[in-house]
């Protein structure tokens, strides 16, 4: 991985300085080296984090007759096999690096090089010849890519604190994005929390030439029959295959590799699988938490004698979430719903500690396999809308969570009514979200009234005009599956918990079950050979059950949280970061209603704000108000950041 950053102006000169500073924003991303490219009107910048071809992979890098110039963060695993083609009809590498097969792709195929590709990246290409640059995102989302246009001029990085300095009037909260934010924990399409900063999409290219910018999708989540007819022995095998390769190409580095382990299955199959190639010297990590309501590491422990592995430890309080989450907001660029970013930063902080630059972690195997809860939700969800008025098949949600007390008749009616929600419209795109988004936008509540009075379209009208061609014809567990993989997971899985809490310590994560082979494998088969009746991931288990334990097999998933309201108001006292929920800073920035704000504190302060309401919504006010903070109110002022975030910034 590292960090990219560039301006496109035709006729303007001295870039290189602009670019300079927006590089020095994000050398987190790229400790190890810098370079730069520059020409009249074009200047592409480049932080490197050295991880394939130590010596020779400084970037940019160009082809032949230097016509074409790329940087670039991430990696190409196939980079071996696609170099060896290259030269074999006739290119010469000037380097090993993964970067250098960019530009001889590109000489042979033109923008369709990019589907030659396996791997995680944010691309910048510049065709000289044809006063082009190509911006491209990868297929899922794993690499960020954010750009403003304005003046005829482009600007672009890795992360939006690149960005911000350099633009030449003051950045302000994008409230559709905010509204967006508070309904489904992240924005939608090209949609950032800053007004006219805009993300690249996954698996979208934007070319610029002659003044035009154009958008294309090269890949996206399209769901077929291709394997419908198959038996279960026969897919299990073709999947451990492709999981195989997968995770082989993703051990290719100069430096060492680990893997993270949590305990559950994703993560135990994935480390299973990089056993294979590490018998001697495979390295885990892990994270669990004082407060044993949040911690799995006795499943940990199951797999790390299982393995054998030379394994690592963290364990998180909630002092290490409130003193670090401030920090965690200014990487993450974004307010959030859950403090579970923080402590995935302080693992990434182990990691390299430890000299690991490199870990694969099991992200993404929910989304492809069909894992999380709200799948099953979905289906008995399904089934009881066909006979709303049936005690019977309301009951069969205590199936979901064992662990509560649905003896109690007050539980079961909460559960009535959370998840009868939306039942009235069973066909709908959103079916399988509704109840959590209704949830979520309760947050919403805390708006001022101004801010009410800006919102001029509803968060889910927006979900709709982007994502309903997409969905139309989708059956009802591929819809839930798509909102997963097309909305939650790039827009806060692999960026607020992933990226962002990765890179803020120059680790690279590898996600071998988001490899497009994998992928586009499982949506060829059919939903019940992904989840069998309310077995999750039934495909995945049926497939590795003889490399993992049947504990971990058979475990009850349980989804990885942190501490919210305990780790700001706890027996310790209250974090200090709380000041900014003080009636003078909302005040300030306009907007919560400060007295909705301090009513919220004082029932906290009471102790009794339990509900999963009043946890998201204290988090979603603090970041959101420290969004304010770090990026409007205190940007430029690089000394009172540093005061705040202990030292720490930009790091």
């Amino acid at each position: 991985m590292a960090g990219i950053a560039g301006k496109l102006a035709n006729g303007e000169g001295g870039l290189r300085l602009l670019v300079h500073r927006m590089i020095s924003q994000i050398t987190h991303r790229g400790p190890d080296d810098e370079g730069y490219f520059s020409d009249y009107g074009i200047c592409l910048g480049h932080a490197r984090l050295s991880i394939i071809d130590l010596d020779s992979g400084h970037q940019p890098i160009a082809n032949e007759d230097k016509s074409i110039h790329v940087v670039f963060n991430g990696e190409i695993f196939n980079y071996i096999e696609l170099r060896s083609d290259l030269i074999k009809s006739g290119h010469h590498f000037s380097s090993h690096s993964d970067t250098e097969v960019i530009v001889h792709l590109y000489e042979d195929y033109g923008e369709d090089f990019v589907r030659f590709l396996n791997g995680q990246f944010s691309i910048a290409l510049w065709d000289a010849n044809k006063q082009k640059l190509l911006l491209i995102r990868d297929r899922v989302g794993i690499v960020p890519l954010f750009y403003t246009y304005f003046n005829n001029s482009l600007i672009f990085a890795s992360e939006i604190k690149a960005i911000l300095p350099v633009l030449h009037s003051s950045p302000s909260i994008n409230i559709h994005a905010l509204d967006q934010v508070m309904t489904f924990w992240n924005s939608v399409g090209q949609e950032t929390i800053f007004e006219g900063i805009y993300a690249v999409e996954p698996g979208n290219m934007l070319v610029f030439q002659d003044g035009k910018m154009t958008h294309s999708q090269y890949w996206e989540w399209e769901f077929t029959d291709a394997h419908y007819g198959e038996s279960d022995h026969d897919l299990a095998e073709q999947l451990e295959g492709l999981l195989d390769d997968a995770t082989r190409i993703r051990l290719r580095a100069d430096v060492p590799v680990g893997a993270y382990l949590s305990g559950g299955l994703d993560s135990s199959v994935l480390t299973s699988l990089v056993h294979r190639y590490k018998k001697d010297n495979l390295r885990t990590f892990s994270i669990g938490f004082d407060d044993k309501s949040f911690d799995e590491s006795d499943y940990q422990k199951e797999m790390i004698e299982y393995l054998g592995s030379d394994h690592s430890h963290l364990s998180c309080t909630y002092r290490d979430i409130s003193e670090n989450f401030l920090q965690s907001v200014w990487n993450i660029e974004s307010p959030i719903l859950r403090t579970a970013p923080v402590p995935m930063g302080l693992l990434s902080g182990m990691v390299r500690k430890q000299g690991y630059k490199v870990v694969l972690t099991g992200e993404g195997a929910d989304e492809v396999f069909g894992g999380y809860d709200i799948f099953k939700e979905t289906k008995i969800r399904q089934f009881w809308a066909k006979n709303p008025d049936s005690s019977f098949r309301a009951a069969l949600l205590k199936r979901l969570y064992p662990y509560l007390n649905i003896s109690q008749p007050q539980a079961l009616v909460y559960l009535k009514n959370f998840f009868g929600a939306g039942l009235d419209e069973p066909n709908s795109l959103f079916f399988s979200h509704i109840p959590r988004w209704l949830t979520t936008a309760k947050t919403k509540e805390f708006f001022s009234e101004d801010i009410n009075a800006q919102l001029s379209k509803s968060a889910v009208d927006s979900m709709s005009e982007r994502f309903a061609p997409a969905m139309t014809n989708l059956d009802a567990f591929q819809k839930a599956q798509f909102i997963e993989s097309r909305m939650l997971m790039p827009g806060y899985l692999l960026s607020s918990q992933g990226d962002r809490m990765l890179m803020k310590n120059s680790v690279e994560g590898r996600f071998p079950f988001l490899d497009h082979r994998v992928i586009e494998f499982a949506n060829g088969i059919h939903p019940t050979k992904k989840m069998k009746v309310l077995n999750e991931k039934y495909l995945l288990k049926f497939a590795m059950r003889k490399h993992v334990p049947e504990k971990i097999i058979n475990r009850f998933k349980q989804p990885y949280r942190a501490p919210d309201i305990p780790a700001f108001f706890s027996d310790d006292g209250e974090s200090d970061v709380t000041e900014l929920l003080g009636t003078d800073y909302i005040k300030k920035y306009g907007l919560f209603d400060d007295k909705k704000v301090s009513r919220l504190i004082e029932k906290i302060r009471r102790g009794r704000a339990t509900s999963y309401k009043d946890n998201m919504a204290l988090v979603g006010i603090l970041s959101t108000q420290a969004t304010n903070y770090l990026f409007l109110d205190k940007m430029g002022n690089r000394e009172t950041i540093v005061e705040h975030l202990g030292g720490q910034y930009g790091h």
